[in-house]
């Protein structure tokens, strides 16, 4: 009596295993390879936790289709957007594949005048994680206008300069010596921290383009420009 009952429970048991294992095979069909590894895996389990593992495939796979429907359903929420909406997130997802790419739009101007302007990239690690190395640096575009001149200012950060446009003169004040440059395109001149600098831009049509690379010493990825009169 007690073998029959045995082999009665284990019948049952083989029973609902069958029917897990052929809903399963049939969930399968849209489930993919992945689905196919967990109920392989469960065939290698004993025979009595077979049935248990087989649902909680199901439960998984059950969850992933919830999901895929739940992104499909953002996507199509997505394109009732505008046009200009979809453009910025198709350049925010370009912008995380590209990290290092920087255009006229990453800067944020802080001086703007009639003689030119001053523009600084923000903080290198604020871009991306993988710029954290060097989240001491800061980049800054200067544009002088034609003729004009740059008043005098000082920093508290080291900089090195590279002349990207134009041509004209700089003078650097540093320990009460004072030291002056022609500079033109190509050149690169360097200002420590606390040094003086004030320029002009000899060119009557062309503006004079500096882009500065600065090294923080205080607060990492912090500075202030001090401008003289004017």
């Amino acid at each position: 009596m007690v073998s029959a009952r045995i082999v009665l429970l284990l019948a049952t048991l083989l029973c609902a295993a069958a029917a897990v294992a052929s809903s399963w095979e049939d969930d399968n069909h849209h489930g993919g390879h992945k689905s196919g590894r967990c109920v392989r895996r469960c065939e290698d389990r004993p025979r009595h936790q077979r049935p248990r593992c087989l649902e909680q495939c199901r439960e998984e796979e059950r969850e992933k289709r919830q999901e895929r429907s739940r992104h499909e359903a953002d996507d199509r929420s997505g394109e009732g957007s505008s046009e200009d909406e979809r453009e910025q997130e198709r350049e925010e997802k370009q912008k995380d594949r590209r990290p290092y790419v920087f255009d006229r739009r990453s800067f944020r101007r802080v001086v703007r005048s009639e003689q030119g302007s001053l523009r600084v990239l923000r903080p290198f690690d604020e871009v991306s994680r993988l710029l954290r190395g060097i989240r001491d640096y800061r980049v800054v575009v200067l544009e002088a206008n034609p003729r004009s001149f740059v008043v005098p200012s000082h920093t508290d950060a080291h900089c090195i300069c590279y002349v990207a446009e134009g041509e004209g003169v700089v003078t650097t004040i540093e320990n009460g010596e004072r030291r002056s440059y022609t500079i033109k395109q190509g050149h690169v001149f360097v200002a420590p921290a606390g040094a003086v600098t004030y320029l002009a831009n000899t060119d009557g049509r062309k503006k004079l383009v500096i882009a500065k690379i600065l090294h923080t010493i205080s607060v990492p990825g912090e500075f202030q420009f001090f401008f003289g009169p004017g």
